[in-house]
């Protein structure tokens, strides 16, 4: 009777301690650790992409080039201490700008190198008619680049985390500096057991 008293009570311990996963809808916001999420980098890359597209050097832009300004993503330089994947945020940032319809948009230095190599191979393997000449790539006009900067100000197991972005939108031409974003998210975290 104890050995299976004992089994029951190791199986009911184990099963206490499983992992339990809930799906959640993308669009839902949840912050569990305090630090930067899809969320913030969501937010921040629609509301400074909106800045940008309001401010005075849009229209003069656009009325110089009499089209929309072409537009290119650098590189957003991860000045924080935690571990941020910029990747996703120059993704939001990139799908903010085509989506307002306000720019044309180029692909980054890694998607122009993979297309060019793919044109170099129909330059061999492909029909003449269906061959993408080289030389006809379209430059863009203005780069925006920037980075992602934290303060953390903590004691014990309470923060206070503070999130500050910065990007720079630059002449391609002139390298004037024509819009200059920033955005500040600040976070107060509190944990039953520091951990920081």
């Amino acid at each position: 009777m104890r050995p299976a008293l004992g089994f029951i009570a190791l199986a009911l311990a184990l099963s206490a301690c499983g992992t339990s996963v809930q799906r959640m809808d993308a669009g839902e916001v949840k912050d569990v650790s305090g630090r930067w999420n899809d969320t913030d980098s969501r937010q921040v890359a629609e509301e400074m992409i909106s800045d940008s597209l309001s401010r005075p050097w849009y229209s003069a832009a656009h009325q110089a080039l009499g089209k929309n300004p072409t537009v290119i993503v650098g590189s957003v330089k991860n000045q924080s201490q935690e571990h941020i994947n910029t990747d996703t945020f120059v993704e939001d940032l990139q799908r903010a700008l085509i989506n307002s319809g306000k720019v044309e948009f180029v692909a980054g230095k890694g998607e122009r190198g993979e297309v060019r190599d793919e044109r170099l191979d129909q330059d061999t393997h492909a029909s003449e008619e269906t061959r993408k000449a080289h030389g006809q790539e379209i430059g863009a006009d203005f780069m925006l680049s920037g980075a992602l900067n934290q303060i953390v100000d903590q004691e014990g197991g309470k923060a206070v985390v503070f999130y500050q972005t910065n990007l720079k939108l630059l002449d391609m031409k002139s390298h004037k500096i024509v819009w200059n974003g920033q955005k500040k998210i600040k976070k107060f975290v509190k944990r039953s057991k520091a951990g920081w």
